[in-house]
């Protein structure tokens, strides 16, 4: 009977020993999960139409990454990031005439949404007078017409594009905003701001995409 006892005790100890080694090994294996969820968190690059928008090589890079070219994934915190933390990107165009003058420009076309852009081109960012040199490093010490605006898709619009164009700045053309465009960001004519000041085609564009979840 004694022995009995003791096996049972000791069948007890063992068996709550490995529960307890079980859920230790459990424990591992959702932190090693969830370790792995945030590894594979990655960026995927735009195709088809959205793709053929980006030529010249701009790159446009935030804190943790270089957006061109991209969708900007929710995982990460890196859309809550964008929208609400970080400030201006670094912008640097490597094929860059440092003997002349750059204007940069950024947009959502897709504004209210892609579906319905009845507010198209929404403008986030306006820079003229920008040093090529200064471009080469990123520093755009330009004469800022419009500042940073953080990319706000509203919730339950899906993915807008954030378009960049980079242009070269006339000698000699003192570029300015309306005062109708100065205190409205939406329904910017783009096209005929480029005509009017004369700013002829695109060096390079690049866009990013991103949506509010």
């Amino acid at each position: 009977t004694l022995f009995r006892s003791s096996c049972a005790q000791s069948l007890r100890r063992a068996t709550q020993e490995v529960r307890m080694l079980l859920l230790a090994a459990l424990a591992v294996l959702c932190g090693l999960s969830a370790s792995l969820e945030e590894e594979v968190c990655s960026f995927e690059f735009l195709r088809g139409e959205d793709a053929n928008f980006c030529r010249g090589n701009l790159q446009i890079i935030y804190p943790d990454f270089d957006a061109s070219c991209k969708i900007i994934p929710s995982c990460a915190e890196y859309q809550q990031s964008l929208m609400s933390e970080w400030n201006a990107p670094l912008v640097i165009f490597p094929a860059v005439d440092t003997n002349k003058k750059y204007v940069l420009m950024m947009v959502d076309p897709d504004c209210p949404s892609r579906a319905n852009p009845k507010c198209r081109n929404w403008r986030h960012w306006l820079i003229v007078n920008i040093k090529g040199k200064d471009l080469m490093k990123g520093k755009l010490d330009g004469k800022i017409l419009s500042e940073y605006r953080r990319p706000t898709p509203p919730p339950g619009t899906g993915y807008h594009r954030y378009q960049f164009f980079l242009y070269e700045h006339p000698e000699g053309q003192e570029i300015t905003l309306t005062d109708k465009e100065s205190r409205s960001f939406g329904y910017w004519d783009t096209d005929t701001f480029v005509e009017k000041f004369h700013l002829g085609s695109a060096k390079a564009t690049t866009q990013f995409i991103a949506k509010k979840d």
